[in-house]
């Protein structure tokens, strides 16, 4: 294939065929330079056709230029399929359109960029939905789906994407009758064909060759899995299914062993047991039989994840079925240690959760992390049970470790491996190699559901045998004779050792964070990022990521933050942490750490965008608003004297006006007011002894720590604690001494004064937490900051005491077992703080209020101000489509509920934009004590 033209005359030419929405930026080509697999291609540019005619024209100018063309859905491709050195094209940001979905042919036309849950969102109000449901279900692409052949859980009961597929409106890269040359090419090789492809269902590595066979013939189907090699899917035709009810029980097994060894006679007595194991596609019998593993479930425990009560086991099936009745059947059949029907749909809900994030928790299972690779490899499902043995010898015997999951009805195990680097890739293809030969043996497929891709593509001669693979060659030749169509994938494979992101060197800056968690290394902290792109969901029910849920681009979200991280420490194509590209990217993250409880590896931007804002500026002139806002406690202190003062003085709009422009704060935005008279000087005046030392006889009940937020803004946050607590018969005292967070510090990468600060309040603290006497915080966002940042800046000891000891108020109502107040009948419209949602867990605060008889609504998402963020010039646009996320269409909701808020950042941007007012927590409780 020629060099085609350089990176510029290419955009010329695509924007002269009327692709117009073409970059080749530095920031463009690091986003997309990998997917979810193991692999880094840098394109040379990122194409995002607004309509499927423009699709053409890039399959045009690929031909006529000779430039490799990839498509790519959500990039969450584990093979690295989704990844090519020529121009990558996005369809996920316009290629979104779902056409007619007709009920009663119950088919739906959709275009490739469509993710799979909007389908099943259009499809719900007919009934219906389609059949093949992968684990990323919330964010992969239909056209992604077709290009791997994806399954997912409940394959086993509506069959694969190709099972599923009507039509295709494809674009090859060849001229001529293809169908014809297709058909022609199979007629002349049926004994071969019929006795190699196609033998069971879960057999999808290579090209699906028994689609061919005239008994049979789709084209169409065929097409399906082919990784984007052969052709372009304009749009698709696919088959829907009525949406029924589902029943879940859970069988408990000693190992994951002895759950595969159970899994031949669940098949038999559900009358899905023949020897091809070939799945049904119209929901009878049963619909899901998963294989989970404790490792991930204790995982999820320590992370703080909800999991419901499981039967006795380490391993455990997860067996689905449409008729409740075969739930016995099934029982019967398993020979489990123990077993569970789940009839709540909510545990239901949190045990398929952990599930579907077991790519990502997997990878992290480990004590050191695991990757993908062999990632999906498929046996005849009555063979699964000796093969996991073997497997697991195979691990030991090349000093490897794995945790098994997966699809295990249908013979298809996913594991994530902790495959070492540091030898290039040497070790990890002798793995590889090893593996597919066992694998041959058992007659399994190298992938059963995420395609070959540059991971196993070069492995398909052991698993096929030479005349298959020259069958794959002449495919290829038929459809694109050019060799365009993403490269290196299936035919004329790379070599799967080449272009291994974690192989490539990388800086390791000198950090001011410590990244505990990540063995002190910035670069492995960078790198828990895999790729699986729970942050690209177009819809969340937690925090993460807010900024690509009001813009939607990959550059905002977590996923390609730490992308674009990878590689500034690999400096090659981004020059390090001050590189430009890197301060786009992270010019939208709200610091909201929803990653770090959201991701499934634990990814914490909030913390990473702090460290680069350090390295960038240290010693150097900063932004104007780290100096202000950044630094807003402290001129918050200054000015307490003259509260009323400056209130005043910033009532008039001139020098309103100018005070905005200066501290960098948006001309829209309200600036808040200072309390008259702080916490502390006001507790001060009214206690009529001096505040005893912690430790001391005369110590109180309860400490308050007024931060510094609670403290200069919204000091009846605290004085309702205080009232309410005392209502209880408790005695209170505020701690008198000035302790500062240093959270906006640390938020704008001020590091170095923000351990300074910290240092100091964290030994200020640290004796009252170890009186044992509570001590409560009311502002989530320094209480975190105490929790999890103060550990990353300072090593002193009194860091971990004071982490492991302050208090939210919920926290301390339920350690000292106060009685909430009677809110029978209130309806609660509930804005976890982000910081609280992430770090501190708001589970206390919801017990509290359902055991008062609240009616609780509780609000996903973030605010959209977070701290100095939506207050900075810039911002203003993007935090009011994060409140409109969720926020601001929950309150409109329910416009006569109580308003529940007991982070400063969230009470302020309802105010500025809905003006409504807020209450804390404690303002709540202490309403309520007269009634």
């Amino acid at each position: 294939m020629s060099a085609g033209p350089e990176a510029g005359d290419l955009l010329a030419e695509l924007r002269r065929r009327g692709v117009t929405d073409v970059e080749d930026s530095t920031l463009a080509r690091a986003l997309h330079s990998s997917d979810a697999s193991l692999y880094r291609v840098v394109p040379r540019a990122v194409a995002h056709p607004r309509h499927v005619d423009e699709l053409d024209a890039l399959l045009d100018a690929a031909r006529t230029l000779g430039v490799p063309l990839t498509m790519r859905g959500a990039g969450t491709s584990i093979a690295g399929n989704a990844v090519g050195p020529g121009i990558v094209v996005d369809t996920l940001r316009h290629l979104n359109r779902i056409g007619e979905i007709d009920p009663e042919a119950r088919t739906a036309v959709v275009e490739p960029g469509v993710v799979h849950a909007r389908l099943q969102r259009a499809a719900a109000p007919h009934g219906l939905r389609f059949g093949p449901d992968p684990s990323t279900h919330t964010r992969c692409t239909i056209g992604g789906m077709i290009g791997n052949n994806a399954c997912g859980s409940r394959a086993l009961g509506y069959g694969r994407t190709a099972d599923n597929v009507v039509a295709l409106d494809a674009a090859y890269a060849a001229d001529g009758d293809v169908p014809g040359r297709l058909a022609a090419l199979v007629e002349g090789h049926l004994g071969h064909v019929r006795t190699s492809f196609g033998r069971f269902s879960r057999q999808v590595s290579g090209y699906s060759l028994e689609h061919l066979l005239p008994e049979r013939r789709s084209v169409d189907r065929f097409l399906v899995g082919s990784e984007g090699t052969l052709a372009l899917v304009r749009r698709a035709t696919v088959r829907l299914v009525p949406e029924v009810e589902r029943h879940l029980v859970v069988l408990g097994y000693p190992s994951m062993f002895e759950a595969a060894d159970a899994v031949p006679a669940l098949l038999a007595a559900v009358g899905q047991g023949d020897v091809s194991g070939t799945a049904s596609t119209d929901g009878t019998g049963m619909v899901a039989c998963e294989g989970l593993d404790a490792r991930i479930v204790e995982l999820v425990r320590a992370r703080g994840g909800a999991v419901p009560d499981l039967p006795r086991g380490a391993g455990w099936l997860f067996v689905e079925v449409v008729d409740p009745a075969l739930l016995t059947t099934v029982i019967e059949a398993a020979g489990s240690l123990d077993h569970a029907v789940v009839t709540s749909a909510a545990e239901a809900a949190a045990l398929w959760r952990i599930r579907e994030d077991g790519a990502g928790l997997a990878a992290r299972s480990l004590p050191t992390p695991a990757y993908s690779g062999w990632e999906d490899a498929a046996v005849p499902p009555q063979q699964l049970g000796a093969w996991l043995r073997d497997f697991d010898a195979l691990l030991k015997a090349h000093d490897l470790d794995g945790v098994p999951y997966g699809h295990f009805g249908d013979g298809c195990v996913h594991v994530r491996i902790d495959f070492t680097f540091a030898d290039g890739g040497a070790s990890f293809r002798d793995f590889m190699t090893a593996g597919a030969h066992k694998l041959a043996e058992y007659g399994g497929s190298l992938s059963g559901e995420h395609g070959d891709g540059r991971h196993r593509s070069e492995l398909l001669p052991i698993m096929y045998g030479e005349e298959s693979v020259r069958l794959f060659g002449a495919v290829k030749a038929i459809c694109d004779p050019a060799g365009v169509l993403n490269p290196g994938v299936l035919v004329d494979p790379a070599p799967l050792d080449a272009d291994l992101r974690p192989a490539r060197p990388r800086q390791e800056p000198r950090t001011a964070l410590r990244f505990l968690h990540d063995d002190g290394s910035f670069g492995n902290a960078v790198h828990r990022c895999t790729g699986v792109g729970k942050c690209v969901a177009p819809s969340t029910a937690g925090v993460m990521c807010p900024s690509y849920l009001a813009t939607r681009e990959e550059k905002d979200s977590t996923r390609g933050r730490a992308r674009v991280l990878q590689e500034a420490l690999d400096g090659a194509l981004v020059k390090g942490p001050a590189d430009p590209a890197v301060h786009e990217a992270l010019d939208l993250c709200l610091s909201c750490k929803g990653c770090s409880s959201d991701c499934p590896t634990g990814v914490d931007m909030a913390t990473y965008k702090s460290e680069v804002l350090h390295q960038t500026y240290a010693g150097k002139v900063r932004p104007r608003g780290h100096y202000l806002l950044g630094r807003l406690p402290r001129w918050a202190a200054l000015t307490a004297p003259l509260a009323p003062v400056a209130n005043a003085a910033l009532r008039l709009r001139p020098l309103a006006t100018v005070a905005r422009a200066v501290a960098g704060i948006d001309q829209r935005r309200s600036i808040p007011t200072f309390a008259p008279t702080t916490l502390r000087r006001s507790r001060r005046a009214a206690e009529t002894t001096p505040a005893p030392a912690p430790g001391s006889a005369e110590q109180p009940d309860v400490w308050v720590w007024a931060d510094s937020f609670t403290d200069h803004f919204l000091p009846d946050s605290g004085h309702a604690a205080i009232r309410f607590l005392e209502a209880r018969g408790l005695r209170v005292r505020v701690i008198d001494e000035s302790a500062c967070c240093a959270l906006t510090w640390v938020t704008t990468g001020q590091l170095d004064k923000a351990r300074s600060i910290m240092t100091r309040t964290v030994r200020t603290l640290a004796p009252y937490v170890a009186s044992g006497v509570p001590v409560v915080g009311l502002e989530p966002s320094c209480l975190a900051t105490l929790r999890s940042d103060a550990v990353e800046l300072t090593d002193d000891p009194a860091a971990a005491v004071v982490a492991d000891g302050v208090l939210t108020f919920a926290e301390a109502l339920a350690r000292l077992e106060v009685e909430p107040p009677d809110l029978t009948g209130v309806e609660v419209v509930a804005q976890p703080h982000c910081h609280q949602s992430s770090v501190l867990g708001w589970a206390a605060d919801e017990e509290l209020l359902r055991r008062a008889g609240a009616r609780v609504t509780r609000v996903a998402g973030c605010c959209g101000l977070a701290g100095n963020f939506g207050m900075e010039q810039g911002h203003y646009e993007v935090s009011v489509a994060v409140a409109e996320t969720h926020l601001l269409p929950a309150v409109r909701a329910q416009p006569d509920a109580v308003v529940l808020a007991d982070g400063m950042s969230c009470r302020v941007q309802l105010d500025d934009l809905a003006g409504v007012p807020a209450m804390h927590l404690a303002e709540l409780f202490a309403s309520r004590l007269e009634a």
